[in-house]
């Protein structure tokens, strides 16, 4: 009699199974390949990390690696250039950087060293940089004082945008430029300019602009004669003024104040002297007639 025998069954076992399923699932290879190495490796490094005296000893190490790559002669920086400023400029430049050389360019802070130069008034801006070679370049854009202005501070050069680029002057350093004067002279240089450009036919008759109120301008002339110049149109109402001159001469009278501020009905002021002669002159047709 022959013994039967079972065939193995061929299926998996049901946790086989699901462990093959399991395998099959891309997010978890993903966390077996990656997230599990990388969770093993910083587990070691925080571990090795914890312990203080490794800490120490790799701060150390890394602060000698710095320096020592820091002090390496091809980052270091041994001179200071600057190109587009004036002598003057320039030294005050230095004066406030106080920079020792040689020095690394790690412990260089451009940015930083761009803002304290552009501080400066006279520097409209100002580009830094590390030049190969070990040098410390700056490109330097200077503001143009075009006038003085004076204030109850005293003298001051300005430019065209009224920025001041060198206080307390001296008006006798800066013969030729024009004389502006008053609180909130310094907002209207522009419209200053174009003035004096229209007073050119006063030539040395003019002393200078006075800003009166922060709202207008007073051309002031030699022999304390003025021109009161309107709030708008102020450069239209003294060309009309300077064209009445060059027809009448009229500044070369006795009058004290053209007054142009209303457009519609332009006055004159005369000197105490004219208006005692005309008193004078008209008692004498009285008296006549």
């Amino acid at each position: 009699m022959r013994q039967v025998t079972g065939r193995a069954d061929p299926a998996p076992s049901r946790w086989k199974y699901r462990m093959e399923r399991l395998f099959l699932t891309p997010l978890f290879r993903l966390a077996l390949r990656t997230v599990l190495p990388f969770a093993l490796a910083m587990g070691a490094v925080f571990w090795w990390l914890s312990d203080e005296g490794r800490r120490e000893h790799l701060n150390l190490a890394v602060v000698e690696f710095r320096r020592e790559l820091a002090t390496r002669p091809e980052f270091m920086v041994k001179a200071m250039a600057i190109d587009g400023a004036s002598e003057g400029t320039a030294e005050d430049i230095r004066e406030i950087l106080s920079l020792d050389f040689p020095v690394s360019s790690f412990d260089l802070e451009l940015p930083q060293i761009q803002e304290r130069a552009e501080e400066l008034p006279a520097v409209a801006k100002v580009a830094v940089r590390v030049r190969p070679g070990g040098i410390l370049q700056f490109n330097v854009v200077e503001r143009t004082p075009i006038a003085l202005w004076r204030t109850h501070h005293g003298l001051a050069l300005v430019d065209i945008d009224g920025h001041v680029t060198a206080p307390m002057v001296a008006m006798l350093d800066h013969p030729t430029k024009p004389l502006i004067a008053g609180d909130g002279g310094d907002g209207h240089v522009a419209e200053a300019m174009q003035l004096f450009a229209a007073a050119k036919p006063l030539g040395a008759r003019v002393i200078g602009l006075v800003r009166v109120g922060e709202r207008r301008w007073d051309l002031v002339l030699d022999r304390q004669q003025r021109i009161l110049l309107p709030e708008t149109g102020a450069v239209q109402a003294l060309e009309r003024v300077i064209a009445l001159n060059g027809a009448h001469d009229m500044f070369e009278r006795d009058l004290m104040v053209v007054d142009m501020r209303l457009s519609a009905r332009p006055t004159i002021r005369l000197t105490q002297n004219a208006i005692e002669e005309w008193w004078r002159i008209s008692q004498i047709s009285v008296e006549k007639n």
